[in-house]
């Protein structure tokens, strides 16, 4: 079954979002909260930790590799 509406029954104010608009990344530097909460972990000490390494080993790039 398709998920697309057909052309006459889409709004007129409606139009695709630009690219340059979709991104995942945060305007700011990723946070090990960030990083721990977009892996769906809670956040404690031990995750924390967990999440500093890997953004001291990966840099941005470990966000991206969890919402690209």
């Amino acid at each position: 079954m398709p998920t697309s509406q057909p052309e006459e029954s889409r709004s007129i104010d409606d139009h695709a979002t630009p690219d340059a608009l979709l991104h995942s990344a945060p305007a700011q530097g990723v946070t090990p909260e960030d990083l721990v909460m977009a892996a769906g972990r809670d956040i404690t000490p031990a995750t924390l930790a967990w999440a500093r390494r890997k953004l001291e080993t990966e840099g941005h790039a470990a966000v991206e590799k969890l919402l690209p």
